[in-house]
């Protein structure tokens, strides 16, 4: 690979990473090529971009960087593949649903939203992550019970008060 290919790998890397927000680092190495288009697969349906990446260029691409990536790029040792998503829990759900059936992909290191995430006992924590939808759904729900119990309380107390009045009325 020359200097100028090198340059132009870490500058889309560059791109990549500032346009997106969750990056999970991976390491499949040790998967045949059944289970690497299987992994693959899932990830088109899952909507997650999967690349395998030299971890040289990929280090510089950090650095070149606005983010911080913190203790990230420790990590960057042996194989490595990079995978892009929008939602922060997708790509962890994804590698723990592939374990099911073999021991890798391994995970490496994340960035989910600002935060740095290094090893693979922190799968179960980055599974957890809700995404923003889920966020605002939670947030809408717990804004209208109260405004629901409050109706629900009106709705009851004037059929009662309608059915009084018209008690009253009758006698």
């Amino acid at each position: 690979m020359t200097r100028e290919e090198k340059a132009n790998v870490i500058q889309d890397l560059t791109s990549q990473l500032a346009e997106n927000s969750t990056i999970y680092l991976a390491d499949i190495s040790g998967l045949n090529a059944v289970q690497t288009s299987d992994l693959r697969r899932a990830c088109f349906k899952a909507d997650v971009k999967l690349a395998v990446v030299k971890n040289t260029l990929l280090e510089k691409a950090m650095e070149a960087s606005d983010k911080e990536f913190g203790e990230l790029p420790g990590v960057l040792k042996g194989n490595t593949s990079l995978m892009f998503s929008e939602v922060g829990n997708v790509p962890a759900k994804l590698i723990k649903t592939f374990r099911k059936k073999s021991d890798k992909p391994l995970l490496k290191g994340a960035f989910v939203e600002e935060s740095v995430y290094i090893g693979d006992e922190n799968l179960d924590a980055l599974v957890s992550i809700k995404s923003k939808e889920e966020m605002i759904g939670e947030v809408i729900g717990l804004l209208q019970s109260p405004a629901k119990n409050v109706i629900s309380g009106l709705k009851s107390g004037g059929g009662k008060l309608a059915g009084i009045l018209k008690t009253l009325s009758e006698r």
